[in-house]
Order: C-alpha cells, then structure tokens, then sequence
C-alpha cells in the first residue's frame, strides 16, 4: 500500500513513472457484491459492511493501484440547501431505467424564484455517526470525521434538470440572455456554498485517497499550501474539478460561453483542478487547458486518443476512461488488448501522464472475472509499452 500511495504521488506530481491503472465499477458493484452477501441488520450497518467487503474483494481481486486503507472516514452532517426550484421528473418503470426531464422553467420571469443555498451542519447527527463508527470498527480502523473534501461542480447538470436538456440548447441559439442569466446566479450560488464551507471550517483536505474529477485519486506531496495552518482548509489546500457532459454535441465556441467561463471563475481558487467526464473533449481542449491551475483532464471513451495525446503531452494527467462496453456481450480479449496497447502507446509517444480509469461499468452480466481479467490485460499493455 505505500508503494501504491508513492506511485499516485509520483502520478499526480507529475514525476515520471509508470501509467496508474485503477477499478471503479460502479454499477457492476451490484453483481460483484450482491445485497445477498450482507449480513448486518439496518441500512447505517449494512452499508459499512458493504463498504468494508468491496475494500477486502478490491485486494483479492483487482491488479490496480487501489489504496486499502486502515482508516474509515465518518463525513460530518453537512446539508446544502435547495435553489428555490425542484427538479421533476418522469421515470422509467424499470428500477434501472432511464429518467426524462420534466422542464419547471419555461421563460425568464421563471428565474426569478430561484434562491442562494444555505449551508448547515448538524454538530449532533455528526457526534452520533462518528461514535456509531468508533463503538463498530474503532478497534480496527483509524477512525476520522471528514467534512467535504470531494469538491466537484455541475453546472449545466443542475440547470438543465429545471429547464430540461433540448430546450436548454434551444435557449443557446434564441434566448441565450436567459441562460446567461441562469448561469450566473448557478455560478454565484456555488461561490457561497464554497464560501459558506471555508468559513464553517466544513472542507477538508483531499491529498490522499479521496477521489477526484471523474477518475483518479488526490495523493501528492504539493499539497495543502505551503502556509496551511494545519486546521483552517482553503480552496487553495485542495483539488476541485467540473464538467459539462450534457455539452458533449456543443461546439466548442457554445461550450466556452455557456459553460466554461462559468466554471472557470469557480475553479479558479482552487490549488488543482480536473476537467471533464463522458464528454468528449477533443476539439474542446484548447478551452480546457486555459483552466486555471488544470491538472487532469477526462479523455473519454469517445474521444480521438491519438489527437488528444498529441495535444497535452506532458502538461497535465491524461485520464484515459476505456469504453466500459467491452465488458458487455462477448468479451473479446484480443481486441480489448489490441485497444487498450493502442492508447497506451499514444501515450507514451507523447510523454503524457497516463492514467486508465475503468468506470461506468453499470453491468459485467454477472461475469465479474471480466474485471479481473481486463485489469490483467491493462497491466500487461503497460508493461509492453513502457
């Protein structure tokens, strides 16, 4: 384990060293570990026994860079208020199906009811989490309250959820003022929220195994800042990241007004910062790379790997997300080691910092070896390659 916590290091410090290969499978969690396996009673319990299970099934099984830590992290009961405005919804029938927005805003007076969140936090529901997890694994574990230390900004993922997805690239092109409008005060109500965390002492330092952006975790020897008073954490301490998927068919002239200008000011204090997710963000990385204090960037399984390894060499992490898909259907080895040695080879031949994150694996159709073996393969083109 510190071995592995010295490779992220050297990873995200931007030290030479070999690419960080790393497991997230998310949705393939349920046939990895099925509810069927727990045996604790209530849903507080269960979920620490869930917890404690994927972190002994992550040694057992994945060739990756995961950190098992002797420590469990109890978060503090932070709540972030509401807009003004609720998100409705219609949804599919099948437990995992899809959802259509269901648009609350329809004109600029609409804007008007939106509000400033407040952000609380309850001292007396913290005490009770954190001695719930001391009485159960404090004999074990390292126990610590944490505030947030994931600091992750969706902006058009929350406007888009009132005003709906098409009518919001609508508004692109006939009533941009609007969405400008919209954009702003979504941007000002993070600002607070943000404020609102520094100056409640609710933020907390995520140099270590917290996750960061849509893949990779935070460990570096850079951070907190130079000045950290060892208490007081700051923007300036920590990671943050953002992204703007429901973008992904936007030019990236509409990407950069509607979206990035916005997020950029949020970014901004921010010590490093992480852009993007799903979307591809190919012809968008000149925007990204004006980031302030950018430092990974999310090529998705969509994007032109050659163009973007070609474009950001060394400058900052190459987050690589393979298409999750291959471990659907047939799973082909061949081809997926074919596919994965592609990309590892772009990436060394432009110097990039690589790192292959597998998420967004909603299913393995119960074949969860497929994990295994694809962590297996990645290694193996890593090992060719470098």
């Amino acid at each position: 384990m510190a071995e592995r916590r010295r490779h992220w290091t050297l990873h995200n410090d931007l030290e030479p060293c070999l690419p960080i290969v790393w497991l997230s499978p998310e949705g393939g969690w349920r046939e990895l570990l099925p509810d069927s396996l727990l045996q604790s009673q209530g849903q507080e319990a269960r979920a620490m026994e869930w917890e404690l299970r994927m972190r002994l099934y992550r040694y057992e099984h994945f060739d990756d860079a995961s950190i098992i830590e002797a420590r469990w992290e109890v978060p503090k009961a932070i709540e972030i208020g509401g807009w003004g405005i609720q998100a409705e919804w219609t949804y599919s029938s099948d437990a995992l199906g899809a959802r259509k927005f269901k648009p609350v805003i329809f004109a600029p007076a609409d804007l008007e009811r939106l509000r400033m969140p407040a952000v609380t936090h309850d001292e007396k529901e913290s005490k009770r989490r954190l001695l719930i997890a001391q009485d159960a694994v404090g004999d074990i574990l390292d126990v610590v309250q944490v505030g947030q230390a994931h600091v992750s900004v969706h902006l058009m993922s929350l406007y888009t959820s009132w005003r709906g997805l098409e009518e919001t690239m609508m508004d692109m092109c006939d009533q941009a003022q609007m969405l400008h409008d919209a954009m702003a005060f979504i941007t000002e109500g993070h600002r607070g929220i943000i404020r609102q965390l520094e100056e409640q002492d609710l933020l907390s330092l995520n140099n270590n195994d917290t996750y960061h952006s849509s893949g990779g975790k935070g460990w570096t020897a850079k951070l907190p800042a130079a000045d950290f008073d060892g208490r007081h954490v700051r923007p300036r301490d920590m990671w943050a990241s953002a992204e703007a998927q429901e973008l992904a068919l936007v030019s990236p002239g509409m990407h950069r007004e509607f979206a990035m200008e916005y997020e950029k000011t949020l970014l901004a204090p921010f010590a490093r910062n992480g852009y993007g997710c799903c979307e591809d963000l190919t012809r968008k990385l000149d925007d990204v790379l004006r980031i302030p204090n950018i430092w990974r960037i999310s090529i998705s399984p969509w994007a032109d790997v050659d163009a973007c390894a070609a474009k950001l060499g060394g400058a900052c992490i190459f987050s690589w997300k393979p298409n999750p898909a291959h471990l659907v259907g047939r799973f082909d080895e061949k081809a997926i080691q074919a596919y994965l040695a592609h990309a590892v080879r772009a990436a060394k031949e432009h110097g990039c910092h690589l790192e292959m994150i597998l998420k967004d694996t909603h299913t393995c159709e119960n074949h969860s070896e497929r994990f295994d073996l694809w962590a297996k393969l990645a290694q193996e083109a890593v090992g060719e390659a470098w």
